[in-house]
């Protein structure tokens, strides 16, 4: 180390000697600092000048799982050369990492807030990276094209799960809600609702292909429709047919005894002799994956067929259920009363029909009806009066015989817990899809510019993001940590990095990155994804 004395101040210098024809040279040199500058340089006794924190976990795990399905790669070699400098493959893998770990958040601020932009290779430049520019590029995305990108995918999943993968085909009726694009006041426009049929894996309930569709003005198409479009969609699987996932109310749109391939759940209303099995019937299904579901699997008649129906009882649905009918029912109660005080005092004029239809109002519901008796005395208004009871004997009937309870039938001859499953494949894709496109969502602006262009691409960006949820939820899964795609990113969204900037002591300012302590559940979750590097 040299140093050089400028202007009555010492700069030193570190500096490499060499001999050139014979003689001692220095040949490089780099700038060191002050003699207060080197002090604060040294690790322990130098105070960042800056500090920022942003997410980390949840965008890396997301980013390797699309590494490991080569997205980029796979999606740009659909698309051949392209010219713009951000390529729809890295295109539509930013969209997906940002719906899957801030979908209510701009592009750009979640950008500017998380560990993104040292992760995502090539890097986008910044001026890509807004809501406009991102619905421009996507305006490439051609209902061909959309098609594309998903079978690719597909078979990118397929090869990393291996050959014999079994299918689910799935209705999420629910997918989203949009403004419809034909309107010229906002007001003016009802929203949309948006249905989504899904061809899914069976284990994981990953995402293969799927078809939206719309469900105003009588555009849906029926259940056994969407089937077999989906069928039809549906890329080989490498093992047998696809088994259809339904539930009690699309029931009634299947001819179950001459259907084969499926899972569902019935009416409870239709088999009470199996509401009536006492709870000694039922076994634990499985204690670790189910804890507290029983099941009675037997058999009984479906649609003119006997078929294989599985009784189950959820400690945890029974718990729900018991305390929104306790709502329910409290809010029956406190009605029945201010309706039998406005008739004591006279302020309610209206005559015995109009009572009855009142009190038909309040108790409407099949469960509150069961629980209340009113009784209305009286012919004239002004006279007429009501009281009612709670049939206690009626409130434990349904606490026993319909609460925590499901029917689910089927043809397969799965073990009952593997049943369970496929069964609620549809309850995690709508949590999930809820999770994904709930009304916080980042979208075109104004809200009604929903054009069916947009509304395609981005189903096409929330079925691919659930995709990738769901193939990082099996492997959570696999080692045992039964996390909804919402509970395992907001897990992963825990670990945080903190970003320490020092001064500079010639060159670049130096950086420090420090990531957050991890509990024993996010630090399984940071083994899971090889976040460790």
């Amino acid at each position: 180390m040299i140093g050089k004395r400028i202007g009555g101040r010492t700069y030193y210098y570190l500096a490499e000697s060499a001999r050139v024809d014979g003689a001692p040279r220095v040949v490089t040199q780099r700038y060191l600092g002050t003699a207060e500058e080197i002090a604060r340089a040294i690790p322990g006794d130098t105070a960042p000048d800056s500090a920022r924190h942003r997410s980390y976990g949840d965008v890396a795990a997301v980013w390797a799982t699309l590494e490991r399905l080569d997205f980029v790669r796979r999606v740009d070699a659909l698309f051949g050369t392209q010219r713009a400098k951000t390529t729809l493959g890295t295109r539509l893998a930013v969209a997906v990492l940002h719906q899957a770990t801030a979908p209510g958040v701009p592009l750009g601020d979640w950008w500017a807030g998380s560990a993104a932009e040292d992760l995502v290779r090539p890097r986008p430049p910044r001026s890509a990276l807004t809501t406009a520019a991102h619905w421009r590029a996507l305006r490439r995305l051609t209902p061909e094209r959309l098609a594309a990108v998903e079978a690719t995918i597909a078979e990118a999943v397929l090869a990393l799960l291996g050959d014999g993968t079994a299918a689910l085909a799935v209705d999420v009726a629910q997918f989203a809600s949009f403004t419809a694009a034909d309107c010229t006041l906002a007001s003016a426009c009802p929203d949309a609702l948006a249905g989504l049929g899904l061809v899914v894996t069976r284990d994981g309930a990953i995402p293969l292909a799927s078809r939206g569709y719309r469900r105003e003005r009588g555009a849906a198409p029926t259940f056994a429709e969407l089937v077999e479009d989906l069928r039809r969609r549906a890329p080989s699987t490498g093992g047998g047919d696809i088994t259809l996932v339904f539930h009690a109310g699309q029931a009634a749109q299947l001819d179950l005894g001459a259907r084969s391939g499926f899972v569902g759940s019935l009416p409870l209303s239709g088999h009470p002799e199996l509401l009536a099995q006492p709870a000694s019937a039922r076994e634990p299904v499985d204690p670790e994956r189910f804890a507290g579901l029983t099941a009675w699997d037997t058999l009984a008649v479906v649609d003119g067929v006997r078929r294989r129906v599985i009784l189950t009882h959820s400690a945890t649905l029974h718990a729900a259920q018991s305390r929104a009918f306790a709502d329910e029912l409290s809010t029956a109660i406190r009605e029945l009363d201010g309706l039998a005080a406005a008739l004591a005092a006279g302020t309610h004029r209206g005559d015995r029909s109009q009572v009855h239809a009142e009190v038909g109002r309040i108790t409407r519901g099949r469960r509150v009806e069961r629980a209340l008796s009113t009784t209305l005395t009286g012919a004239k208004s002004g006279e007429i009066r009501l009281t009612w009871r709670v049939d206690a004997a009626a409130v434990a009937r349904l606490e026993e015989e319909y609460f925590g309870k499901q029917v689910l039938v089927t043809d397969q001859d799965w073990p009952v817990a593997e049943v369970v499953t496929a069964y609620r494949a549809r309850t995690h894709l709508e949590s999930t899809f809820r999770w994904l496109t709930g009304p916080a969502v980042t979208g075109p602006t104004p809200r009604w510019e929903w054009t069916p262009e947009r509304i395609a691409a981005h189903t096409l960006v929330s079925v691919l993001t659930a995709t990738v949820t769901h193939l990082m939820r099996r492997e959570a899964d696999l080692a045992g940590m039964n996390l909804s795609v919402r509970e395992l990113l907001e897990q992963l969204g825990g670990i945080g990095e903190t970003v320490l900037r020092y001064p500079s002591t010639g060159g670049r300012p130096r950086t420090r990155r420090i990531l957050t302590d991890r509990d024993p559940a996010r630090q399984r979750l940071w083994e899971i994804f090889g976040l460790g590097g």
